[in-house]
């Protein structure tokens, strides 16, 4: 079907006498479409949604004057639907999603936990976003909630959380984190096992709960895309980006050409560095230390680089609202092109041990398998969804400047392992290398920032394909021109429930290597 096709066949699903969603009637949101719809229509349309096929891409809530707006993505293909209804009040409730789509229920618990919203028909009602850090009646995003919190002190263990025990005999529970050897976040992983066989294992996140959604309320542009490159740091252009470009649509702001190549620049060296980072550990983690050494090397070289003409190795603040704040000369272009020719020498000295290497196989293929099927039904994005056969990316689908103009090769595999998961890394990087020598060999002259407006209120949405996949963020000016509410939605919502379904039948010493094949990130996920 042509772009939106299917909408009308899905209105028509909807009613036939007195519609839901008129086609003709909608209102532009980032690349999408937005629907007003009526709170009794909110279980109908998701039920037919579900039904449709339609892929589910997040959902978040606006506390507005007149009580609160529910906000809910859909997908098909590149096109994207918007449905929105309001309540009056959190406790009066809204219909749940989780029962037709899986990955909505720890986004719900955390629309719930920060607002008060009751989701009718939810089956899972235990706490997750920060735990015990305020009572039960107490909801952070709603207005009259200070940023700072109301209960000073040590914040009490959240050791009640009733995870979910298989019983019978021989079973036995592992506790594992939250605190973990080496510097990654906290998360706590409770496995049930029988000897070695992992039955299912359970994540409790919500330790790195920053209230990002809280403290952005009230920035100027320039605030808030400071903060969005901090949402994950490994992720700092991404969701940058997706912010910037929501609230360029919200001002009516174009970006200047130069501007957005350097962007897409940016974006894929940040792609690079993160998957040259994973090779090497997923390797380590089945103590092949010969590949993380040279992939760590290589990963080192391109942070140097990136802090040499850029200014930071990690790439943050280089964008702002209206384009970027780093310039290159011809000096770094060349300097950037060495670098890609220089990891192109590297690569094929490398990637050949990993391909054949029988311990390295035997400890990677067939491990972590992420079905077809359960990776629609979780909505996996990114590497992990191409992984397991999802033909999906953003630059590509739904390409915004500079993507619409260049050759993109999107890798795709079926087998859903551990073994496809690092195979996509490795093709991605070299698709990412193909994309900066055009836009470097292609790059316009021109300004880099375009002059921001005086404040007005507007809304946007922008999607970015981060380095994980699909980044989502939705901004909301208020009249003074401040920012009155920001989602950002990181891939990892959805992946980190991947893991879960796909260690099922692992044996223990498998989750390393499972866990950083899926690399969700803690930080993005518990804003």
């Amino acid at each position: 079907m042509s772009a939106y096709d299917w909408l009308s066949e899905f209105a028509a699903m909807l009613s036939d006498d007195d519609p839901v969603l008129n086609p003709e009637h909608f209102t532009p949101l980032g690349p999408g479409r937005l629907y007003s719809i009526a709170v009794h229509d909110w279980d109908t349309c998701i039920r037919h949604a579900a039904f449709a096929g339609l892929r589910w891409a997040g959902l978040w809530a606006d506390p507005v004057a007149a009580g609160v707006q529910c906000t809910t993505c859909f997908a098909r293909g590149g096109d994207y639907l918007f449905l929105r209804t309001q309540i009056d009040s959190p406790s009066l409730g809204i219909s749940s999603h989780a029962p037709y789509y899986p990955a909505a229920d720890r986004m719900e618990r955390h629309m719930h936990d920060l607002l008060g919203i009751v989701f009718l028909n939810h089956t899972n009602a235990r706490r997750w976003t920060r735990h015990q850090a305020w009572p039960d009646d107490c909801f952070p995003l709603q207005p009259a909630f200070p940023a700072a919190g109301n209960a000073p002190g040590v914040t009490p263990p959240d050791s009640d959380y009733p995870f979910v025990l298989v019983q019978g005999a021989g079973v036995a529970e592992i506790p594992v984190g939250p605190v973990h050897a080496g510097i990654i976040e906290p998360g706590h992983f409770r496995f049930q096992a029988v000897g070695e066989e992992i039955l299912a294992m359970e994540e409790r996140l919500g330790y790195v709960h920053k209230g990002i959604e809280k403290i952005a309320a009230g920035r100027d542009a320039q605030g808030l895309v400071r903060l969005a490159g901090r949402v994950s740091g490994d992720t700092a252009v991404a969701h940058a980006w997706a912010a910037c470009m929501a609230m360029e649509q919200a001002a009516s702001v174009a970006v200047p050409p130069r501007a957005n190549t350097l962007r897409a620049v940016l974006l894929e060296r940040e792609r690079v560095a993160n998957h040259l980072g994973d090779i090497g550990a997923i390797c380590n983690d089945v103590a092949f230390t010969f590949a993380y050494f040279q992939f760590s090397r290589l990963r080192e070289q391109w942070l140097r680089e990136q802090q040499q003409v850029f200014g930071h190795r990690l790439l943050m603040d280089r964008l702002i609202p209206g384009g970027v704040t780093a310039d290159v000369d011809e000096a770094g272009v060349a300097a950037l092109r060495e670098g890609i020719r220089a990891l192109r020498r590297e690569l094929p000295g490398i990637l050949p041990i990993l391909d054949d290497h029988p311990s390295l196989e035997d400890r990677l293929i067939g491990t972590g398998v992420l079905s077809r099927d359960a990776a629609v039904r979780l909505g996996a994005l990114g590497y992990v969804g191409r992984a397991s056969g999802i033909d999906l990316d953003v630059r590509r689908d739904t390409p915004h400047a500079p993507y619409d103009g260049l050759e993109l090769k999107v890798p795709v595999m079926q087998s859903g392992d551990v073994a496809a998961r690092m195979k996509i890394r490795i093709e991605e990087i070299h698709a990412s290398l193909v994309v900066m020598e055009q836009c470097l060999a292609s790059l316009p002259s021109g300004d880099i920032l375009a002059p921001w407006p005086a404040p007005a209120a507007g809304e946007g949405l922008g999607v970015v394909e981060g380095w994980r996949g699909e980044t989502l963020a939705y901004v909301r000016f208020g009249s003074d021109g401040r920012v009155a509410r920001y989602f950002p939605r990181d891939p990892s919502w959805f992946s980190w429930p991947a893991l879960e379904h796909l260690i099922q039948g692992n044996i223990v010493p498998e989750f390393p290597v499972c866990n950083k094949s899926i690399n969700g990130s803690y930080s993005g996920h518990d804003l």
